[in-house]
């Protein structure tokens, strides 16, 4: 009797969520509705703070959204201001967007990557990407959840998990994981919390989340866009990029981003003929003739998703892709202990130089400070698990270590030159394809994450671009597939998500179950 009454429960609760007059709303359908004079930005930003307050803060309780700005709704009256007068931005004018809690904002905001350590602490000045998307007349709605640190922080960690935010939760099925660690950016756009958000990624942290989340998640080439303002983890792999639900979305937002920075030197060295004007690449049809390569493994991902992929492919060759079957490339596994060499010398160096930002009255100005915090504040920070990765990092030396240097030329040798870049020439392909990762594994703050697989190494360590599309779901959870290839080609991988996106329709609203099976 119970079971029945919650499942009732689950179902009424599920309509009264999902009616939402915007719910799955595009920006191109938003902007038509502004034109007309039906919409303005003020009335979306009210619908989706009501939302936020409705379904992250009550109702499901998603907690995706760490902090909403206080001054969305003055932004967004200022904005419909301006299009009364005649001046429109662009695409993105008057749309509601979130940011992850590691992105600087110096307004009202906190910047705290999760951390309780951070909070007072006001970075200087906004993050490039930031400025970018406030001159684009976007309206910053507020910071999401994430796991802290950018989940580089314990051996044990629950991707989700924050010591400010909280445990956010999968819209799927709420005992289930959102990964990490853009995990409130990509269940807030999951859950229609916002248009589209900003994520970040090192290795998986965008294109993870977004695929247990079932949407579309840009990880860019490494210095598409700017890290001018984002607390870092990896000098050499850390990327912002788009979260949405539609790849058209995602690829507007990605326009908006994809700017130059003097201040990060990896931004001035895009080809000058590089094509970033991605939404109007994508014409139907990018499939037919394009030659793919699948690649199996080596991912960890069980095989029980095998027809998954198999369905997936069966989609592309029916949209005229040709591809080609890798299998398992287990040469792919030979740069993971290079890899975490690579990530804890240039955290230290990297987030050692993001604390000296902060000005002399910040108290943390070291990762020893840091681990000394988490330590005087262990019932809040390390109640979960520990921070034994902050701890290797401070013991590194500075990026002279020769151990450094090996570590790096070893990933661009395996990851690069040997792997992405010589698959592509070898078989004469446009773009390897894979399975994302598995599907969202249990909340376990006793035993940390039971990751499910996930094929976003190749890319991230070469600092690559690759692309997740939600693909279909293994027993109710969604799971996604991979476009990913050879440096600044963005614009082909999302003709060819799109293309993919249109051919299968995969995308599902969440239903916001307790759980899968009650």
């Amino acid at each position: 009797m119970k079971a029945r009454l919650w499942l009732v429960f689950c179902l009424v609760a599920a309509v009264a969520w999902a009616d939402f007059p915007y719910a799955e709303a595009t920006i191109e359908g938003l902007q038509a509705e502004m034109v007309a004079g039906r919409l303005t930005s003020v009335a979306l930003t009210d619908a989706y703070l009501r939302r936020i307050a409705e379904v992250d803060q009550a109702g499901p309780k998603l907690n995706a959204v760490i902090e909403l700005n206080p001054d969305a709704r003055a932004i967004a009256q200022q904005l419909d201001a301006e299009r009364l007068a005649g001046r429109v931005r662009g695409p993105l004018h008057g749309i509601p967007v979130l940011i992850k809690d590691n992105i600087a904002t110096a307004d009202r905001m906190e910047t705290t990557a999760g951390s309780l350590a951070l909070v007072g602490q006001k970075p200087p000045r906004d993050a490039a990407i930031v400025t970018q998307l406030r001159a684009a007349g976007a309206v910053i709605l507020g910071k999401t959840n994430l796991s802290e640190w950018a989940n580089f922080r314990g051996d044990k960690s629950v991707s989700g998990w924050s010591g400010r935010g909280g445990q956010t939760r999968n819209p799927y099925a709420l005992d289930r994981n959102t990964s990490g660690s853009s995990s409130g950016s990509a269940a807030a756009v999951a859950a229609n919390l916002c248009v589209v958000a900003v994520g970040t990624e090192t290795d998986g942290s965008i294109v993870s989340p977004a695929s247990v989340c079932g949407i579309v998640g840009i990880k860019p080439t490494v210095g598409l866009v700017s890290r001018t303002g984002i607390i870092p983890i990896s000098v050499s792999q850390d990327t912002a990029g788009p979260m949405a639900r539609t790849v058209k979305d995602a690829a507007i937002l990605l326009e908006a981003l994809a700017q130059a920075d003097r201040q990060d030197e990896s931004t001035l060295q895009r080809p000058d003929r590089t094509n970033v004007m991605f939404s109007r690449q994508l014409g139907p049809h990018a499939l037919r003739g394009a030659r793919l390569g699948v690649i199996r493994g080596p991912f960890g991902l069980d095989a029980r998703l095998n027809p998954l992929l198999d369905a997936a492919i069966a989609s592309l060759k029916a949209a005229g892709a040709e591809v080609v079957d890798l299998g398992e490339l287990p040469e792919f596994n030979l740069a993971g202990d290079a890899e975490l060499e690579v990530l804890l010398y240039e955290f230290k160096a990297g987030l050692n130089a993001y604390f000296g930002s902060l000005g002399d009255n910040s108290p943390i100005k070291s990762l020893e400070d840091l681990l000394a915090f988490n330590r005087s504040h262990a019932s809040q920070e390390l109640k979960f698990f520990g921070q034994e990765l902050v701890e290797k990092a401070a013991a590194k030396g500075p990026l002279t270590d020769a151990a450094y240097r090996e570590a790096r030329a070893t990933c661009i040798k395996v990851m690069r030159t040997e792997g992405i870049d010589a698959l592509l020439a070898r078989h004469r392909l446009d773009a390897l394809v894979s399975l994302t990762n598995g599907p969202a594994w249990m909340i376990d703050p006793v035993n940390g994450d039971h990751y499910t697989g996930g094929s976003s190494s190749p890319a991230a360590v070469a600092g690559y671009p690759s692309i997740t599309v939600p693909a279909g779901d293994y027993q109710g959870l969604p799971v996604g597939i991979s476009f990913y290839g050879a440096a600044w080609t963005e614009a082909k991988l999302l003709a060819l998500a799109a293309d993919f996106e249109a051919v299968t329709q995969a995308r599902r609203e969440p239903s916001y179950g307790a759980t899968l099976f009650p």
